[in-house]
């Protein structure tokens, strides 16, 4: 009977997706620097990344049901609200800055444009609480989660026992945002030498202007230091002041986290609050349009003269590298979709 019973279970295994057969495991990409998440407090099991997952999918953690973190953070757009300046939350409001895409994120040291989370497995909270967002309170959805039959047995297979609490609930949130790695591009088979990573005489140009003029900021592997700097951007558009609602420091006025540009060719519109919907008029702005600003970073204003030089070709060209930095199989990995 024993062996009747294995042999089902191994007929049922073998007919589930590939994609769910996969054995989930963090693995930190060769020409990547170490994680700045500690796995250690919250080491990734296949059980916890599929109940994050669930939860990541889940309008029960809105208000009124309406509301899942997947629904400003699309996969296709790499985990951002494609087509929106600004994000919708629950009862169709506008929120105050655009979705930040959701990878690579076990190298961030801080989270959202101000920064104002310093730990991933807090990060949910924000966008639970925000009233223009999930809007609901963070108790009431750890016991709707609780009181949902589906999550026991998730929640058993990944902590040992059926019970829900806050913590278990983020951590495990935490296991499947980690697990949202973007490293399979053009240019990252290029670094490493792999096949299909032939970059064109364009291409190549490009990456040599970047990296001459922008990757100052965008710098490294995960095209940002992860710093927070004023970009010159026009306050008439927008009065928020960034950085400095965290810290009230008058040096942070305007400042906004440097976001890595992975991906960016699928992540428009750009900037904090969405005003930009093309590249081109991303790098107009860094040639004519930066206003000068008491907090203005200095790498945009050298010699007082404001702006970054840019010729017609070398834009081209650097629109064309940008193109290499989206990994298709990061935007299209079946593990990471909705199940």
């Amino acid at each position: 009977m024993l062996n009747l019973i294995l042999i089902i279970a191994a007929l049922l295994w073998s007919c589930q997706p590939e994609a769910e057969q996969e054995a989930i495991t963090f693995v930190k990409p060769a020409n990547f620097p170490e994680p700045v998440y500690d796995l250690k407090k919250n080491p990734i099991s296949r059980a916890g990344f599929e109940l994050g997952r669930t939860l990541f999918y889940d309008p029960i953690l809105s208000r009124d049901g309406s509301i899942s973190c997947g629904s400003c953070h699309q996969q296709s757009a790499a985990f951002t609200h494609h087509g929106h300046d600004l994000s919708h939350g629950i009862d169709d409001q506008l929120g105050e800055r655009n979705s930040p895409p959701i990878m690579n994120l076990a190298w961030h040291n801080t989270f959202f444009w101000d920064g104002g989370v310093h730990d991933l497995d807090l990060q949910p909270i924000a966008p639970i609480e925000n009233p223009l967002e999930m809007d609901e309170d963070l108790k009431k959805a750890v016991e709707k989660v609780r009181n949902s039959s589906k999550y026991a047995p998730m929640f058993k297979a990944t902590f040992g026992s059926t019970e829900v609490t806050t913590d278990r609930m983020l951590k495990a949130m935490s296991q499947f945002m980690l697990m949202c790695i973007s490293a399979d591009s053009r240019y990252d088979k290029y670094v490493r030498k792999e096949a299909g990573g032939e970059l064109n005489t364009t291409e190549l140009a490009g990456m040599q202007v970047f990296q001459q003029k922008c990757a100052s900021c965008h710098k490294g592997e995960l095209f940002s230091d992860f710093s927070f700097r004023n970009n010159g951007l026009s306050h008439e558009f927008n009065k928020d002041r960034g950085r400095y609602r965290i810290t009230l420091n008058d040096e942070d006025d305007y400042k906004f986290k440097v976001p890595s540009l992975r991906n960016v060719a699928n992540t428009g519109p750009y900037m904090h609050d969405g005003r930009f919907y093309t590249l081109d008029e991303v790098l107009t702005h860094y040639t004519l349009g930066l206003k000068d600003q008491p907090t203005l970073d200095p790498l945009l204003k050298q010699n007082g003269k404001l702006g970054i030089e840019l010729s017609n070709e070398e834009k081209e060209q650097i629109k064309v590298f940008l193109k290499t930095l989206s990994d298709d199989t990061f935007l299209r990995d079946r593990k990471l979709s909705e199940q």
